[in-house]
């Protein structure tokens, strides 16, 4: 993301710069404290573990690994339950509005569009099904109280349909577009989480086989990844992996702080066989509000230039910079405008400003002033002169980070 260069020209000018220049500050804080923890909850289908250790071969961490690597689970079906604690207050329903909003979310769009409606796994217990069958079939149904949410995604055609405000929401990827992008900015298989995950393998990981354990009826073998250093919040990540498929099947990421883990995801029940086609069709039902995205209304979004969304992401991030390396890294950028907003600011900054406002922690260091808006994962520290730092990091940490850059 470029700089910003604010226009001297006129005082209306200032101002309108300086509220672009908060914008963008915002835009990116709430992303980058639960990103993460979204993409685990909506990507990762895994398993609950059942009580029993299996008698299963001897296997190395490296060879777990590869298995996870070899993996081509094509078809599968179950039920998943999910439990997120960021350990974010209870805002009631203020939270879910400041998710969607950081996703991209409109107040007037569709209360069916994917983008925003699945932030809400970003918090809480839920309940899913789930289905595949092969890269151009899967469903998500997210189930509610007396209601349901689904998104499908069939050929080209992605659908989100809301059965409480019998709402549907339609896209349809371009020629030459992959379909998965026009579902979520998440990836959408274990597979691909687990495979993020271990991205973080290295020199300052510890990897181990932590035993066996039997998942949702099936034999698994434990991958514990620990990191090495201190001032990590993360404490452990432990991946359950099919001991047939190399499947992930259990995810559970525990905080350095202690107590709940951060996310808790897994398989209730799973099968491998394949799906019956019609678990794949959808038709709107009569009556229901449908939304129908069209090309230019990706273009028209605030902070989207019509492209790739993975595009998009490293045109706006442009001048992000990472200090540090393996689990202590810190993401910084420059949004070129002042920093987190107040409650007497609310005209730009919404429901944020009076948010952050409440929770964020003020801080001081040879950098200035800051506030510091955490969570049990992702803590980010936003200057008043607009510098933004972000990780899965202490407060501290982030502290020595923005004052060694002055």
């Amino acid at each position: 993301m470029a700089p910003y260069a604010s226009d001297d020209s006129t005082h209306a000018g200032e101002a309108d710069d300086l509220r672009v220049g908060r914008r963008k500050a915002m835009r990116y804080v709430v992303p980058v404290t639960v990103a993460g923890v979204a993409a685990a909850t909506i990507g990762l289908v895994p398993a609950i573990a059942d009580s029993g250790d299996p008698d299963l071969p001897k296997i190395s961490a490296q060879q777990l690994i590869e298995k996870i690597a070899a993996s081509d689970v094509q078809q599968l079906s179950g039920t998943v339950k999910i439990t997120t604690d960021l350990g974010l207050p209870d805002l009631g329903g203020l939270e879910s509005g400041l998710l969607s909003g950081a996703t991209g979310g409109e107040g007037d769009g569709s209360s069916a569009d994917p983008s925003a409606k699945l932030t809400e796994l970003a918090s809480g217990t839920h309940t899913l099904r789930v289905a595949a069958d092969g890269p151009d079939k899967q469903k998500l149904s997210l189930l509610e109280n007396a209601a349901e949410y689904s998104v499908i995604h069939n050929g080209k055609d992605v659908w989100g349909y809301d059965s409480a405000s019998n709402e549907v929401y339609h896209s349809t990827a371009p020629a030459g577009e992959d379909p998965k992008d026009a579902e979520t900015p998440v990836p959408a298989t274990p597979k691909e989480l687990t495979e993020e995950a271990l991205k973080a393998v290295d020199d300052t990981t510890s990897v181990t086989v932590d035993g066996t354990v039997q998942v949702a009826g099936r034999d698994a073998y434990k991958l514990l990844v620990k990191p090495k250093q201190s001032g990590s919040t993360v404490g452990a990540i432990s991946v359950a992996v099919d001991a047939e498929t190399g499947l992930p099947l259990k995810f559970t990421l525990t905080p350095t702080s202690g107590g709940a883990a951060v996310v808790d995801a897994g398989f209730t029940q799973v099968s491998f066989a394949k799906p019956a086609a019609s678990t794949f069709d959808f038709t709107p039902p009569k009556g229901a509000k449908v939304t129908e995205e069209e090309a230019g209304d990706a273009a028209e979004a605030p902070g989207h230039s019509g492209k790739a969304p993975e595009e998009d992401f490293d045109r706006d991030l442009a001048g992000l910079n990472v200090l540090g390396e393996g689990w202590t890294s810190i993401a910084t950028f420059d949004t070129g405008g002042e920093g987190v907003p107040s409650s007497g600011d609310m005209a730009d900054a919404g429901a944020l400003g009076g948010f952050l406002d409440s929770f964020g922690d003020k801080v001081t260091g040879k950098f200035g002033s800051g506030t510091v808006f955490s969570t049990r994962l992702i803590n980010a520290l936003v200057t008043d002169d607009g510098k933004v730092y972000a990780g899965a990091v202490t407060k501290d940490a982030l502290v020595k980070a923005a004052n060694a850059g002055q």
